[in-house]
């Protein structure tokens, strides 16, 4: 059974429609009212604030932290400067990959690692050799995610910490409402946002502060149901619904190469030896056999079908991670794993994952629409991903 976050008995109180869902054994806000088109428009327009708290945290520290950092992650963390987050992947000895997260490098030997998934058994297995200690403080650390247009501002005004210059990617020190606080530039929104890292037993203050400190800046709580329409507006992948984690395969075409989920700009084979670096080498000479793409899906054949049995179009407003066969002509070529309306762009959109020779922007597909249990097509192009990236993302906002 469920147990609830470090701000639990916040967002209860705040959790009009009651819908919940389980994140890693933690009670996760679906949607606070009974739809999410305030909290959408919360992370787009104004600020959201959202408990972020369920994310697997690993403290990694010793004389051979960063070996074993380098070890696992297919990045070169020697690349990477204190006080400076990563996001990166890390793969199986056939260079499949196992989970994909965030490590922020705090000290020359001390790193705080995001994951989705547990994956504190995979790293101390492959500490075996090293001096480092790997600690889970999944249950002693809360993380709040602030993102929106007017997120800088208001975390300005309740944080005491340099927000001003504070760039992408990277980490600040400092206190709200008296209690110490990590700050990263970082998010899973595709927008201007912060992630906050606070001493579980001091979150809730945390969030007195900045919901009280952010009324001014039309501040909300936002669920599950509204990140995730925001998140593939941003082309980020959610594990378990855009690839498989290779711990959990079951069949080899569920196994998925980081060439093979838009991650390969996230792989180094030129640094020293890293678990499936032999792999990996292989498949970018040969070129991985299928790709993610975003799509567009044609909203007008869409409305066609409808009409032709007598019905306005019926798409859900929340956000599907039910795989949707793709095709060119008769071959099924793919799928389809992340798919939604966008408020922001008016399109019907997905991730989907291809057949290489299919995956060039501007080529023509067909994704399976089902309209009153009769199974149809219409069609659908490839596109560049993102499909939403605006300059305040990476900008340092001006305060």
């Amino acid at each position: 059974m469920p147990v609830g976050t470090a701000v639990h008995e916040r967002t209860f109180a705040l959790c009009e429609s009651l819908s919940y869902r389980e994140w890693a054994g933690y009670y996760a806000v679906s949607v606070y009212e009974t739809h999410h088109e305030h909290e959408y428009n919360a992370i787009r327009n104004a600020a959201a604030l959202i408990d972020v708290t369920p994310l697997y945290k690993y403290m990694v520290t010793g004389r051979d932290a960063t070996k074993l950092v380098n070890r696992v992650i297919a990045r070169d963390i020697n690349k990477v400067a204190a006080d400076q987050v990563i996001y990166c992947c890390w793969c199986d000895e056939r260079g499949k990959v196992v989970d994909d997260g965030t490590v922020t490098r705090l000290g020359e030997n001390t790193y705080r690692w995001t994951a989705a998934d547990p994956n504190l058994r995979w790293f101390r297995q492959n500490s075996l050799g090293t001096e480092v200690e790997i600690e889970d403080v999944s249950e002693k650390m809360a993380a709040l995610a602030l993102q929106g247009p007017t997120s800088a501002r208001l975390l300005a005004k309740v944080a005491d910490a340099d927000i001003k210059n504070l760039k992408y990617f990277r980490v600040t020190h400092g206190a709200i409402s008296g209690v110490p606080v990590d700050i990263s530039r970082t998010g899973y929104t595709g927008d201007l946002g912060y992630e906050i890292w606070i001493p579980w037993d001091q979150a809730v203050r945390v969030w007195d502060a900045i919901m009280e400190g952010g009324r001014e800046f039309d501040v909300h709580p936002v669920g599950m149901l509204a990140l995730d329409v925001a998140r593939i507006e941003a082309g980020l992948l959610l594990i378990e619904v855009d690839y498989t984690s290779s711990k959990k395969a079951l069949i080899e075409s569920q196994r998925y190469s980081p060439y093979e989920i838009g991650l390969g700009r996230l792989v180094h084979v030129e640094k020293e030896n890293f678990i499936g670096r032999s792999a990996l080498i292989a498949e970018e000479r040969r070129g991985p056999r299928r790709k993610l793409v975003g799509l567009e899906v044609d909203w007008n054949e869409i409305e066609a079908r409808y009409a032709a049995v007598g019905l306005a179009p019926q798409i859900p407003s929340a956000a599907s991670r039910i795989a949707t066969p793709l095709y060119r002509g008769r071959t099924q070529i793919g799928k389809a794993t992340s798919t939604t309306w966008s408020p922001t762009l008016k399109k019907m959109i997905a991730l989907a994952s291809v057949e290489s020779e299919c995956a060039a922007p501007g080529a023509e597909l067909e994704i399976e629409l089902t309209v009153e249990a009769v199974r149809h097509t219409v069609k659908a192009t490839v596109v560049p991903l993102p499909f939403f990236s605006p300059p305040r993302k990476t900008a340092t906002p001006a305060l």
